[in-house]
Protein backbone atom coordinates (compact mmCIF):
# COMPACT_ATOMS: atom_id res chain seq x y z
CA UNK A 1 0.00 0.00 0.00
CA UNK A 2 1.40 3.09 -0.94
CA UNK A 3 2.68 5.14 2.70
CA UNK A 4 1.36 8.35 1.53
CA UNK A 5 -2.51 6.82 1.73
CA UNK A 6 -2.23 4.42 4.90
CA UNK A 7 -4.06 7.25 7.01
CA UNK A 8 -6.69 7.84 4.85
CA UNK A 9 -7.56 3.72 4.43
CA UNK A 10 -10.52 3.73 6.64
CA UNK A 11 -11.70 6.74 5.04
CA UNK A 12 -11.37 5.22 1.00
CA UNK A 13 -13.26 2.07 2.50
CA UNK A 14 -16.23 3.82 3.87
CA UNK A 15 -16.35 6.12 0.76
CA UNK A 16 -15.88 2.77 -1.51
CA UNK A 17 -19.02 1.39 0.94
CA UNK A 18 -20.93 4.07 0.66
CA UNK A 19 -21.00 4.94 -3.27
CA UNK A 20 -21.10 0.85 -4.11
CA UNK A 21 -24.40 1.05 -1.90
CA UNK A 22 -25.96 4.24 -3.62
CA UNK A 23 -25.67 2.87 -7.10
CA UNK A 24 -26.59 -0.59 -5.88
CA UNK A 25 -29.60 0.81 -4.35
CA UNK A 26 -30.91 2.35 -8.08
CA UNK A 27 -30.59 -1.09 -9.52
CA UNK A 28 -33.46 -1.79 -6.84
CA UNK A 29 -35.47 1.30 -7.69
CA UNK A 30 -35.25 0.69 -11.52
CA UNK A 31 -36.84 -2.60 -10.75
CA UNK A 32 -39.34 -2.05 -8.67
CA UNK A 33 -40.22 1.72 -9.43
CA UNK A 34 -39.16 2.00 -12.81
CA UNK A 35 -37.27 5.51 -11.06
CA UNK A 36 -34.99 6.77 -12.79
CA UNK A 37 -35.64 4.66 -15.85
CA UNK A 38 -38.23 1.15 -16.66
CA UNK A 39 -35.83 -1.92 -16.42
CA UNK A 40 -34.88 -3.38 -19.79
CA UNK A 41 -37.92 -5.44 -21.43
CA UNK A 42 -35.85 -8.52 -21.29
CA UNK A 43 -35.44 -8.99 -17.54
CA UNK A 44 -38.55 -11.63 -15.96
CA UNK A 45 -40.94 -10.44 -13.59
CA UNK A 46 -39.67 -13.23 -11.15
CA UNK A 47 -36.46 -11.04 -11.41
CA UNK A 48 -37.81 -8.20 -10.33
CA UNK A 49 -39.86 -9.89 -7.73
CA UNK A 50 -36.43 -11.08 -6.29
CA UNK A 51 -33.38 -8.83 -7.05
CA UNK A 52 -35.07 -5.72 -7.15
CA UNK A 53 -35.85 -5.87 -3.27
CA UNK A 54 -32.40 -7.26 -2.48
CA UNK A 55 -30.69 -4.19 -4.64
CA UNK A 56 -33.10 -1.37 -3.19
CA UNK A 57 -32.73 -2.65 0.52
CA UNK A 58 -29.27 -4.05 0.55
CA UNK A 59 -27.81 -1.28 -0.78
CA UNK A 60 -29.80 0.91 1.19
CA UNK A 61 -28.38 -1.08 4.50
CA UNK A 62 -24.33 -1.66 3.04
CA UNK A 63 -24.80 2.33 2.26
CA UNK A 64 -25.74 3.53 5.56
CA UNK A 65 -23.70 0.72 7.17
CA UNK A 66 -26.25 -1.04 8.86
CA UNK A 67 -25.86 -5.14 9.05
CA UNK A 68 -23.24 -4.10 6.62
CA UNK A 69 -21.68 -7.74 6.58
CA UNK A 70 -24.73 -9.60 6.14
CA UNK A 71 -26.60 -7.81 3.72
CA UNK A 72 -23.71 -7.24 1.30
CA UNK A 73 -22.53 -10.97 1.62
CA UNK A 74 -26.15 -11.13 0.07
CA UNK A 75 -25.07 -8.82 -2.15
CA UNK A 76 -22.51 -10.07 -3.46
CA UNK A 77 -24.60 -13.76 -3.98
CA UNK A 78 -27.01 -11.76 -5.63
CA UNK A 79 -24.17 -10.77 -8.04
CA UNK A 80 -22.84 -14.41 -8.40
CA UNK A 81 -26.01 -15.84 -9.97
CA UNK A 82 -26.96 -12.73 -11.95
CA UNK A 83 -23.41 -13.29 -13.59
CA UNK A 84 -24.21 -17.20 -14.05
CA UNK A 85 -27.38 -16.89 -15.10
CA UNK A 86 -27.59 -13.60 -17.43
CA UNK A 87 -23.95 -13.46 -18.39
CA UNK A 88 -22.21 -16.52 -17.73
CA UNK A 89 -23.98 -18.32 -20.46
CA UNK A 90 -23.20 -16.19 -23.50
CA UNK A 91 -19.57 -16.53 -23.39
CA UNK A 92 -16.25 -17.09 -21.33
CA UNK A 93 -15.23 -13.93 -20.32
CA UNK A 94 -17.28 -11.03 -18.52
CA UNK A 95 -15.32 -9.24 -21.57
CA UNK A 96 -17.33 -11.10 -23.67
CA UNK A 97 -20.61 -11.17 -21.89
CA UNK A 98 -21.19 -8.03 -20.73
CA UNK A 99 -20.76 -9.13 -17.33
CA UNK A 100 -17.88 -6.78 -15.65
CA UNK A 101 -20.35 -4.98 -13.68
CA UNK A 102 -21.73 -7.88 -12.28
CA UNK A 103 -18.22 -9.94 -11.56
CA UNK A 104 -16.86 -6.13 -10.23
CA UNK A 105 -20.01 -5.78 -7.86
CA UNK A 106 -19.60 -9.57 -6.75
CA UNK A 107 -16.23 -9.34 -5.62
CA UNK A 108 -16.63 -5.83 -4.03
CA UNK A 109 -19.46 -6.93 -1.82
CA UNK A 110 -17.81 -9.62 -1.14
CA UNK A 111 -14.73 -7.41 0.61
CA UNK A 112 -17.47 -5.12 1.86
CA UNK A 113 -18.67 -8.47 3.76
CA UNK A 114 -16.25 -9.71 5.28
CA UNK A 115 -14.47 -6.07 6.32
CA UNK A 116 -17.79 -4.82 8.03
CA UNK A 117 -19.24 -1.57 8.43
CA UNK A 118 -15.94 0.44 9.71
CA UNK A 119 -15.98 4.48 9.79
CA UNK A 120 -19.01 6.52 8.85
CA UNK A 121 -21.54 3.90 9.38
CA UNK A 122 -24.99 3.27 11.71
CA UNK A 123 -23.22 -0.14 12.92
CA UNK A 124 -19.70 2.35 14.78
CA UNK A 125 -22.50 4.89 16.20
CA UNK A 126 -24.43 1.48 18.13
CA UNK A 127 -20.93 0.44 19.07
CA UNK A 128 -21.16 -2.66 17.10
CA UNK A 129 -19.00 -2.70 13.90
Amino acid sequence: MPSFMLPYASHTYALMRIVTGFLFLWHGTQKLFSVPMPPPPQVPPFVIAIAGPIELIGGALVMIGLFTGWAAFLCSGLMAFAYWMAHGTQALLPIQNMGELAVLLCFVFLYISSHGSGIWSVDAARGSV
